[in-house]
């Protein structure tokens, strides 16, 4: 006997004897609960700070943590990730490897500033006016922190283990020391540069971006726009125009050419303008002829694009005039195409790259006008509208604006996204310069068109392609090694590092490294103000000589670092009261050149994701610190990393191109691209739409493991997770909860009979069957797990664990095995149950564990402080189970796979049919296969005929008729074999006779020749089924048929009464609170048939449920009143 103290904690009920030997046992399964008890045994006991300790002196394993900004609150896309890595982390671990993690922050970039001007109420141009840079950036540093507390509550509720104590940060001094030794190296290589181009600028965020910003996830999208048609007429022609079609009409007042392919045949047709219906001719592409004039006659006169070189025009908007010879005439262009508009293209050399490549080649000047600074600009400003006439220079206005035409459009936004104030729906300058044009006689179509358009990834806002003077990397210097270097990465998808990743690597652009913002790393590059002399700085020590140079030169009077130590790394040497690497501070910084000019700061800031691609070495703050854990492949590369998809052509790249860039090498070895976690119905969520998951909501109401679970095998990491509470649900009851349900069954019994394992092991050999047969599946489930663990599966991973707990562990070993743990004394057999069901139990903690850690850790923790087995105070310190190959049994998992499936079917029947498992049956046809599965059979006879419930199976060979075989053709797989003979091959496969199916079934294939032609037909192209027969019920599963005798006959009906009974009587004692060992005394009252079967079976029955005496009485009070098929019968079990 034991004594039982109970106590309640987190709805739990909590069962010890008085010398905690025994298994804990439990009132009920609340997974919320058990993730912060087994928190708080983390805490007291230190397990994460233990998990990397005890691995002192083991291989490393590196791992990269992608930085998240905290000035957003978390999301559950960030459960997803952060699952993924941990999962990892943890298995190596426990696979012996010292997993150093190191949390980080991106505290930079475009989404602070954003935050930080929406929380003011300001915009870009404010920055400098109502409010300092100083002050600025001192609320960006605030504010990029603003959620700190709750990403490292989510990171603790999830059980994500990694340092939070110790993070990198992107805005700490010696990360952005680091930052600067990178662009130097850079820069001595010749890969930085100075650049005037047309890039990528974000009007809404007040700065150009490169070229794999515009490529993140969404960023090109259908837009809806006005597009015109334009009529340019040709100089000394009375009617004669070029057509050039455009989708941004805006840039028509830009216009200063037209551009045409050389080889592209064009023709000269007369028609009407469609608005004014004044007599024209119109010049356009022979091939969109019929774009324009369905149905008309094509003229058969073609001329080349060549002879158009040279024509001239008329400006089509004339509100600026040129400050250049040389406008408005046709030249020639290789990548004009026929594809669609004309087969003429309208060229604005400041708001395209093509156009302003082909225009400067044909010595065609940009439109430009003059601000009143006195810097030549593109006519549009960098807000996005067109400028207004009192920032521009007076002069530059009265010789070369038609203020007249263009004050009524001056100020407008080339797109009403940029306007602040103006709705999306109100009218477009598109469309005003549209009327204009038309009432004009200038066009020839306008339309709406719907066309692929970037988009800011920060703002949602349409972006301008607008040119910018801009440092640059020469990132296509190295394009060929990127490539080459990316094909020694695993990807998970491979689809993703060959494709998505791969081609964007074969297609890459120099990267516009500058950013025209505030908040940021600063370009450490100073350079004179005629730009012939310059100086990249490469570390504090460096810009503090050139410092004092410039105090010497007397272009600085002292040094404003001057409290700060060179060579002395410690945090408080780099904290801001000693220096700030930031703007407005390095702003004032001026340096002297050789020559003993001044050399200014250039403005810009770098790219965000310079910053967070170059963590592998700055989180180090390499080469200053930590020199040999980088040069000596401690900590470098990586050998895993994972983020979002939406890093692709993000952190992943600048990851590689910088580590390719400097050291010649990869980044990381080994990467996860997880996709989108979508709202069930698979749309992107919103709290607008109301669609979205709190994450925190989420582990408060389901707890963590069952989120991570369902995460991590409803579908593989990389694609995108259709995010449903009931899956949710359906993982805590199906998995967790029949793991909680086979433990407890387990803990139940092992805590009557006193099993704590300190009994002497059971040979294996002399196990029964059954045991050696979960405990070879259980070997082979570890090395499945771990095959596809290594191999960066983990939905396989945890698919193949709750398989195996689902459908072997509980729904047929404990089933099976019920009877062994009732037994009265610890016998050998008993003793092998206990041993072979803890080991199971056990081997499952440490198999789950990465996924479900907390969980995993209560299991194991339950099942050791019983045993002693393991010395360590959790799971995540032990080792990973290895398998041992002598105890997996192939032929005898062959064996019980096909009793599986045998009773899968029977099962299935019996529901079709409305047969409960109760009621007995009488017997199995099954047609006989081979000599090999027919012995297979034999030997698992009576375990199925224990669990389906039947008192025979009978083997029948398969040609005597009982069962009758019919084959349905898939037409599908079929007819690409068949072809024409597709209708021929059906009907013989229909009209095939038993022998040939049977035959057919054992071979996999069988040839037909029809029309002289073999045609060989397989098993996976057909369907092969069984008829029903009279009084049977028929089912297939492969290669396995079995037929079903339905037949109750007058004895078989009152056992299954019998057995009914018996559940009735259990289902009372449970409730009544009875001990299983409890000895009882029952009496019913009931119908004849009741009686009856009480008669027949009452030996039967009393032993099922422990019952001295069985007594059918008719008057029974306090008995509890039970329904059997709609008759009410009363039974009474009373405690002897």
């Amino acid at each position: 006997m034991y004594v039982r103290v109970i106590f309640s904690n987190f709805a739990h009920a909590f069962i010890y004897n008085v010398m905690n030997k025994n298994f804990t046992e439990y009132g009920g399964l609340n997974l919320s609960a058990t993730c912060k008890e087994v928190q708080a045994a983390w805490d007291k006991n230190d397990v994460f700070k233990q998990s990397i300790e005890t691995r002192e002196g083991c291989p490393t394993f590196v791992f990269y943590e992608g930085p998240p900004s905290a000035n957003g609150m978390p999301g559950i896309h960030h459960v997803m990730a952060r699952s993924i890595k941990d999962l990892f982390l943890r298995y190596k671990t426990m696979k012996g490897f010292k997993v150093n993690r190191k949390a980080g922050w991106d505290t930079h970039g475009l989404p602070v500033e954003l935050g930080v001007e929406k929380a003011l109420g300001i915009t870009k141009e404010d920055i400098g006016k109502t409010i300092s840079v100083e002050e600025y950036n001192a609320t960006c540093r605030k504010e990029v922190m603003k959620y700190t507390k709750e990403w490292e509550g989510l990171t603790q509720k999830m059980g994500y283990w990694i340092d939070m104590e110790n993070p990198y940060i992107t805005y700490e001094n010696s990360y952005i020391e680091s930052l600067w030794w990178l662009l130097q190296q850079l820069y001595k290589k010749g890969l930085l540069y100075k650049g005037y181009t047309i890039q990528p600028y974000s009007p809404a965020a007040g700065s150009g971006l490169s070229s794999h910003e515009l490529n993140q996830p969404g960023c090109y999208r259908d837009v809806k726009d006005t597009t015109v048609t334009a009529q340019f007429k040709v100089k000394g022609q009375e009617n004669l125009y070029l057509l050039a079609w455009t989708t941004t009409p805006w840039t028509l007042t830009s216009n200063t050419a037209l551009c045409v392919g050389p080889n592209i045949d064009y023709v000269r047709y007369a028609t009407q303008n469609p608005y004014t219906g004044q007599d024209i001719e119109v010049i356009l592409a022979a091939d969109l002829f019929d774009s324009y004039f369905k149905g008309q006659e094509k003229p058969t006169e073609t001329f080349k694009g060549s002879t158009l070189e040279g024509m001239e025009y008329e400006p089509l908007i004339p509100f600026f005039t040129p400050m250049g010879d040389g406008a408005f005439r046709v030249i020639l262009g290789d990548y004009v195409t026929t594809e669609d508009g004309t087969g003429i293209v309208h060229i604005a050399p400041t708001f395209g790259a093509d156009d302003a490549r082909v225009a400067k080649a044909a010595g065609i000047p940009p439109m430009q006008v003059l601000d009143k600074n006195g810097n030549l600009r593109p006519t549009v400003d960098l807000q996005g509208k067109y400028y207004l006439l009192e920032d521009l220079d007076a002069d530059y206005v009265a010789k070369y604006v038609n203020v007249e035409a263009y004050a009524p459009y001056a100020g407008k936004f080339v797109k009403n996204a940029y306007d602040p104030t103006l709705p999306d729906k109100d009218e477009t300058l598109d469309i005003a310069l549209c009327m204009m044009l038309k009432q004009q006689g200038l066009a020839f179509k306008i339309e709406k068109h719907t066309h692929n358009y970037p988009h800011c990834w920060r703002t949602d806002k349409p972006v301008l392609y607008y040119p910018l003077d801009s440092w640059f990397i020469r990132s296509t210097a190295c394009r060929e090694q990127m490539v080459e270097l990316n094909k020694t990465i695993n990807w998970k998808p491979q689809s993703t590092g060959t494709g998505r990743f791969g081609k964007w690597l074969e297609n890459l652009q120099d990267w516009n490294l500058s950013r025209s913002r505030y908040w940021g790393t600063p370009l450490p590059i100073w350079r004179t103000e005629d730009g012939k002399e310059e100086i990249c700085i490469g570390s504090i020590a460096e810009l503090m000589e050139e410092i004092e140079k410039a105090i010497a030169a007397g272009v600085m009077t002292e040094n404003p670092y001057k409290n700060f130590k060179v060579g002395d790394y410690s945090a408080e040497n780099y904290s801001v009261k000693n220096i700030d690497l930031h703007r407005p501070y390095v702003d004032n910084i001026v340096l002297v050149s050789k020559d003993g000019k001044p050399m200014y700061r250039e403005t810009d800031l770098i790219d965000v994701w310079f910053d967070s691609g170059a963590m592998p070495y700055a989180q180090l703050h390499y080469p200053f610190e930590n020199k040999e854990m980088i040069d000596g492949g401690t900590f470098f590369p990586a050998d895993f990393i994972n983020e979002g998809v939406d890093q692709t052509r993000g952190w992943f790249f600048t990851l590689h191109a910088i580590s390719t860039m400097v050291k010649g090498s990869v980044a990381f070895k080994n990467v996860i691209s997880n996709g989108l976690v979508l709202d069930k119905n698979g749309n992107k969520m919103s709290k607008r739409l109301g669609n979205s998951v709190d994450p925190f909501e989420a582990i408060e109401k389901y707890g963590a493991d069952p989120v991570r679970w369902y995460m991590m095998t409803n579908s593989a990491p990389w694609d995108n997770l259709k995010f449903d509470r009931e899956g949710v649900e359906e993982v805590s009851r199906k998995f967790f909860g029949t793991l909680y349900n086979t433990y407890s069954f387990f803990a139940l019994y092992a805590n009557v009979d006193g099993f704590d394992y300190s009994q002497d092991e059971v040979p294996m050999n002399e196990r029964p069957e059954i045991d050696r047969w979960i405990i070879s599946l259980l070997n082979s489930l570890i090395k499945e797990v771990d095959e596809s663990l290594a191999a960066y599966e983990p939905t396989r991973a945890g698919r193949a664990i709750a398989d195996f707990v689902s459908e072997n562990l509980s729904n047929w070993y404990v089933r099976l095995n019920r009877k062994r743990y009732w037994a009265g004394e610890m016998t050998t057999d008993k003793l092998s149950a206990y041993q072979t069901l803890y080991t199971c139990l056990d081997t499952i903690a440490r198999l789950m564990a990465p996924i479900a850690p907390f969980y995993a850790d209560r299991l194991f923790c339950d099942l050791n402080q019983a045993t002693g087995r393991s010395s360590e105070v959790s799971v995540h310190l032990t080792l990973f189970p290895t398998y041992n190959q002598d105890l997996i049994q192939p032929e005898l998992e062959a064996r019980m796979d096909i009793a599986q499936r045998i009773t899968s079917l029977v099962l299935a029947l019996r529901k079709k049919e409305g047969l409960k498992v109760r009621q007995p049956l009488s017997h199995i046809m099954i047609p006989s296969i081979d000599a090999t599965t027919d012995a297979y059979i034999q030997s698992i006879k009576d375990i199925v005929m224990s669990e389906v419930n039947v008192k025979d199976i009978k083997l029948v060979d398969g040609s005597n008729g009982i069962l009758v075989k019919r084959i349905k053709p898939d037409f599908k797989k079929l007819g690409p074999k068949c072809g024409k003979n597709m209708k021929q091959v059906a009907a013989a496969l229909q009209n095939m006779e038993q022998a040939a199916i049977a035959q057919f079934e054992k071979e996999g294939q069988y040839t037909f020749a029809i029309e002289g032609q073999d045609i060989v037909v397989s098993t996976d192209d057909v369907t092969i089924f069984s008829e029903d027969i009279p009084g049977w019920s028929v089912a297939n599963d492969g290669n396995i048929t079995i037929a079903l005798d339905i037949t109750l006959t007058d004895e078989l009906i009152n056992e299954g009464i019998a057995r009914e009974l018996i559940n009735r009587i259990q289902n009372i004692r449970k409730s009544s609170g009875l001990e299983i060992t409890d000895r009882i005394q029952v009496s019913v009252s009931g119908n004849e048939a009741i009686e009856y079967a009480i008669s027949q079976h009452k030996a039967y029955i009393a032993s099922q449920v422990l019952a001295q005496n069985i007594v059918v009485t008719e008057n029974l009070t306090n008995a509890t009143e039970v329904d059997f098929d709609g008759v009410p019968v009363f039974i009474l079990v009373e405690k002897i």
